[in-house]
């Protein structure tokens, strides 16, 4: 990991004195506090704060802002540090405002298929606090992340491709602007024609334009049978042809996920499964008990038209968590071929018909570097990762996976596809944006220019003002 980056000048004594005064030992300077919330997952190299507030409140989260802009400090808004594309580096220093302690659950509205939650509260937490209520929030990234974290960086994760992204699932958001004025983007109504959608202005902003302290989301019935299925085929190709037939035969399955063999090797040494060392396709069937029977043999039908192996599923819940576990741990388990290596996670999407073509030219890339990068993704919607196994320290390894990375980037946008599909920008794709966006990024810069004069809000990520 590289040393932590640290700034020549800190905060004035009188910023701190501010914070003191109104946060007491809710405000820390230790270093070790700082350090934790300057890293997230990635390679990335820690970036600390000056000091970090540990909110309770939306009130304490608006005090926080008022104090920062009143002496231009930068603000950086921190869930559970499981970002991967350092969104949460302090890059200026400043003050970071720790929201973990925000994880109320507010209300449930079973009838309307919605819950308002604060946004430290987990995925992992709210769908226990949901599970007598036969509903459940569906959106999954690998990590217990925190559904505030989850709404800054748009994440998705593996059940994407039947019930979209935290785009489409998020009706509502309690947001602090950069002046510490509150707003409300949103009402709980299914749609609405009133305005602009702020809604959709905030999830994805990457605490850049305010910091959200509470989150309206749609949720969903639990399906009275779920099935879940692996199957292994000869070739990577012969598996995202799978993917392809399966979309556009309009089969409604809940889960597609690829992993290629390297990635199977890992899966199988870490989360000690039986499985063949293959390209293997994970699949998952939500609905009643005919029609999950019915979209599993649709799918092992075009399975075996390319050549799919050994396709089984299982109803055992514990059997489906045990499969599920070992995916969602994917990314862990690449440290066992490479012990003592950092993971920088790449994350382009590309549209389903040219994913072969995309996934097949990457595929070489690594044939031809010393690289270890195994490949995963959830290709239902077009959304693959390399994970580049690097010593961030050793040029020779930071070189390469630059390379890489650029080369697998250009592809996807010379396919009309996307840096990235869910991982954000950060400052790790921040070069990536003006290729994808061309002139739309100056409206970016106009809009946080407008909302955040003073750049005070998680400067350095997204757009460069």
């Amino acid at each position: 990991m590289p040393a932590p980056a640290l700034r020549n000048d800190t905060l004035a004594p009188a910023v701190i004195d501010a914070l003191k005064a109104r946060f007491g030992e809710a405000l820390s300077t230790a270093a070790a506090i700082r350090l934790q919330h300057g890293k997230d997952e990635s390679y990335h190299a820690p970036h600390l704060p000056d000091a970090v507030v540990f909110a309770r409140s939306t009130e304490d989260v608006a005090d926080a802002v008022k104090i920062c802009a009143a002496y231009k400090v930068p603000i950086i808004p921190y869930g559970t540090g499981t970002s991967l594309e350092g969104q949460v580096a302090a890059l200026e220093g400043g003050v970071s405002i720790d929201l973990k302690e925000m994880n109320r659950v507010l209300r449930v509205s079973a009838e309307d298929l919605d819950v308002t939650v604060e946004p430290g509260v987990t995925r992992k937490q709210l769908n226990e606090h949901l599970r007598d209520t036969g509903l459940f929030f569906p959106i999954d990234p690998g990590a217990d992340a925190s559904i505030g974290g989850m709404a800054s960086t748009r994440a998705s994760g593996t059940n994407a491709v039947r019930y979209g992204t935290m785009r489409d699932n998020v009706l509502a958001l309690k947001v602090v602007l950069p002046d510490g004025r509150v707003i409300s983007t949103g009402r709980r109504a299914r749609k609405s024609a009133a305005g602009y959608d702020l809604t959709r202005l905030f999830v994805g902003s990457e605490g850049t334009l305010g910091v959200i302290t509470e989150v309206t989301l749609r949720l969903y019935g639990i399906p009275a049978a779920i099935s879940s299925a692996m199957c292994s085929f000869a070739t990577i190709e012969d598996a995202v042809n799978t993917v392809i037939m399966t979309i556009q035969s309009g089969i409604p399955v809940a889960r597609i996920e690829l992993a290629d063999d390297v990635q199977m090797k890992a899966i199988r040494l870490h989360s000690k499964l039986d499985v063949p060392e293959a390209p293997t396709l994970w699949l998952e069937f939500h609905g009643t008990e005919a029609s999950v029977a019915e979209q599993a043999e649709a799918v092992q039908a075009i399975a075996k038209e390319f050549g799919g192996n050994d396709f089984s599923w299982t109803t055992l819940p514990e059997d489906r968590k045990k499969l599920w576990q070992a995916r969602h741990d994917a990314a862990y388990a690449n440290k066992t071929l490479a012990p003592g290596k950092q993971m920088w996670a790449t994350d382009v999407c590309v549209p389903i018909s040219r994913l072969a073509e995309c996934i097949s030219e990457t595929k070489k890339d690594i044939a031809g570097s010393f690289m270890l990068a195994p490949l995963v993704g959830h290709v239902g919607d077009g959304n693959f990762h390399l994970t580049l196994m690097l010593d961030p320290d050793d040029p020779k390894d930071v070189a390469e996976a630059e390379r890489l990375n650029e080369r697998l980037v250009a592809r996807a946008l010379a396919m009309d596809g996307t840096c990235t599909g869910e991982h954000g920008v950060g400052y790790g794709k921040i070069q990536f944006l003006e290729a994808e966006h061309g002139e739309a990024l100056s409206v970016m810069r106009t809009l946080k220019r407008a909302l955040d004069p003073d750049n005070i809000m998680n400067p350095g990520k997204i757009v460069r003002v």
